[in-house]
């Protein structure tokens, strides 16, 4: 035990636990820097370094390395440090100036000197430097996660609207497509299977505005619609939605949703809408195409809305379709004609199967749509 103690009492024993902590630590404040929680001093002493390396470069030979190029250091602090430290970097930046200016002599004297010029372009890189990390403080969000942040935003959106895997003989799919080719989308898809998995309840929603603007919004009525729904019985899970988008005082807060409680033993259905365009069916038998529109108003526009449940069925061969009115609506085409189009475009299908449709759909019927769209696909195969 005596020995042992001894043996990890060495020099070369407490220089590698040292040289462990070291790493441990540099490690953990990488990390903390990058999720934004961790102090910006190595990102300030890096900068601090660049400063005088640009400056004694300049000297050599200004001609390859202008004076100007010390708003690179100031353009990166901009976007990394706080702005207590970027004061600090800024100043290194103005000595560094002086410093170029003496060594290189009067810009009157010949080119490559620090004029009038750089000195503007530096000071303005560095004023705008200084409104950016103002604004991030203020946000309270550095750069560094923002962007993680909006990435975790945009697949939250996408896990939501992911549809539960369906027994054998039925098929189902989404498509959705922000507005102006963005990654965030007013419109949203939550689904889930209830009653022991023998139902399956889809719930689209169109929320007011599109892109980016509805983003948030979807995020929030998405995250809130999942949680109510299955934890409600189907009639009243609009009401539900209805008061809680209320409850958000938004100045603009009303969305459009469709609810459909499908039995997947029997193919029988209830279809909740709350000033949604209706879904359309494919009857097999026949190949025409009918429209399923049930009676609701608007959601978030007044409290103690009915919301009465039309009903079908889907046999085999059937398919129903439901989406939001980016898909069929313009400002030179009613809902009717697009309506129309929608499902003259899906007769392609019928005989091949849909498989893959809801995409292609989209592209034929609204490519370049300035709304969000969504189109989701129900079908029970024969």
């Amino acid at each position: 035990m005596a020995r042992r103690r001894a043996a990890a009492e060495t020099l070369p024993a407490r220089m590698k636990r040292q040289l462990h902590r070291v790493r441990v630590g540099l490690r953990k404040s990488g990390v903390d820097y990058f999720r934004g929680d961790g102090s910006d001093w190595i990102a300030l002493a890096g900068l601090l370094l660049t400063v005088p390396l640009i400056a004694g470069v300049t000297l050599v030979n200004p001609v390859w390395c202008s004076p100007a190029a010390l708003v690179l250091p100031i353009v990166a602090g901009g976007l990394l440090l706080r702005p207590a430290s970027l004061l600090g970097l800024y100043a290194a930046a103005a000595t560094a100036l002086i410093v170029e200016s003496v060594g290189l002599g009067p810009y009157a004297e010949g080119p490559a000197r620090v004029t009038p010029g750089t000195v503007l372009v530096v000071a303005a890189c560095g004023f705008f430097g200084l409104l950016i990390a103002q604004f991030r403080s203020r946000v309270g969000v550095p750069w560094r996660r923002g962007g993680t942040m909006l990435f975790d935003l945009r697949e939250r959106i996408r896990v939501h609207g992911k549809l539960p895997v369906l027994p054998k003989g039925w098929h189902r799919e989404i498509a959705l497509r922000p507005a102006g080719g963005q990654s965030f989308s007013g419109d949203f898809v939550v689904a889930a299977r209830t009653n022991g998995g023998r139902t399956l309840e889809v719930v689209l929603t169109d929320v007011s505005g599109k892109g980016m603007d509805a983003g948030s919004r979807s995020l929030l009525l998405s995250g809130a619609f999942g949680g109510l729904l299955g934890s409600l019985p189907p009639h009243a899970f609009l009401p539900a939605a209805n008061g809680y988008l209320l409850r958000q005082n938004w100045d603009e807060g009303f969305a459009t949703s469709i609810h459909l409680v499908l039995d997947l033993d029997s193919g029988d259905y209830e279809l909740f809408t709350a000033g949604h365009p209706p879904a359309v069916q494919l009857h097999a038998g026949t190949g025409r195409w009918e429209e399923k529109a049930a009676e609701g108003p608007l959601l978030g526009v007044y409290d103690g809305a009915q919301f009465d449940p039309v009903k079908g069925t889907l046999r085999p061969g059937d398919v129903l379709m439901l989406f939001t009115d980016g898909l069929v609506e313009t400002a030179d085409r009613d809902i009717s004609e697009g309506i129309d189009r929608l499902t003259g475009e899906a007769d392609r299908y019928v005989a091949g199967g849909f498989h893959g449709a809801a995409w292609h759909l989209i592209e034929a019927v609204a490519k370049d749509v300035n709304d969000d769209r969504a189109l989701l696909l129900i079908c029970r195969e024969t």
